[in-house]
């Protein structure tokens, strides 16, 4: 009897010894492989965020360099060319603001284009929204308008005065429809990156109240002057608007006077 329970003591120590170490190499392994696991995880969660914040930092920067396009340069341009055809024709001030349009619209046209190559390269253009069917033919609308640009009919032509009034047109819409696309891209950042775009649209707003503002001062600033709010002066100079529109009788019939300061606002639109 005492025999045979050492043999059994014997048989289970001898069992022990045997399967230990393949025991023990086995939760090495299944250590092992959770670790990598979890690096390949770490190692994917922290690419998945690099690449969303490159993403986010990509799309930041296709939208100022469209802000800067449609939304700066090409107003600017705008009020460039007005204020030319507003000074004397031939002066130096409406050559230099002749050139600043043609300066402000082609680096306007230069930037549209980077943003539009980066959009291509850099993000999914399904066309499936608004922002992205309103830029693409904003781009095209773009490379027209400085076609027409370059092909200005000289002075005097009969052509001349139906090529202004497209590209006064087609320009005036550009502008418009660009900075609607802003706003749309904004909200498209938003939903992106669930960011708050609420400064940079408060920002925007103010800058395009501040133009427009410009915009249809320009209309009304030889007249204010000719009122006196900018250049005080006398009574007498104050109703010198009047001195060319003095009643006149022809045919026994009186003309009554027409104030001449008051300019519309397309006066000069076929000079």
């Amino acid at each position: 009897m005492h025999i045979s329970y050492m043999l059994v003591c014997f048989v289970m120590v001898l069992f022990y010894a045997s399967v230990l170490p393949f025991t023990q190499c086995t939760t090495l392994e299944e250590v092992n492989l959770i670790n990598s696991h979890k690096n390949t995880n770490n190692k994917l969660h922290k690419q998945v965020n690099h690449d969303h914040h490159q993403k986010s930092s990509d799309i930041a920067l296709h939208g100022f360099i469209l802000w800067g396009s449609m939304g700066f340069l090409m107003p600017l341009g705008i009020l460039a060319i007005r204020g030319s055809n507003k000074a004397e024709p031939g002066s130096r001030k409406s050559r230099i603001l002749f050139y600043l349009h043609v300066a402000f619209q082609m680096l306007s046209v230069v930037l549209a284009t980077v943003g539009a190559a980066m959009s291509l390269k850099k993000f999914e253009n399904s066309f499936d929204n608004n922002h992205q069917r309103l830029g693409l033919a904003l781009y095209g609308a773009i490379l027209l308008q400085a076609f027409i640009g370059f092909f200005r009919p000289q002075r005097g032509k009969k052509v001349r005065s139906y090529w202004y009034l497209v590209h006064w047109i087609l320009g005036t819409i550009v502008s418009f429809v660009g900075i609607i696309n802003i706003y749309t891209g904004l909200i498209a950042y938003h939903k992106r990156t669930l960011k708050s775009t609420m400064f940079w649209s408060i920002v925007f707003t103010v800058e395009v109240t501040f133009i427009g503002l410009i915009y249809l001062f320009q209309d009304k600033m030889e007249y204010t002057k000719k009122q006196g709010v900018i250049e005080g002066g006398s009574d007498e100079s104050s109703m010198s608007c009047y001195q060319d529109v003095i009643p006149q009788r022809q045919n026994e019939k009186e003309m009554l006077p027409v104030a001449c300061g008051k300019i519309n606002a397309l006066g000069n639109l076929f000079d």
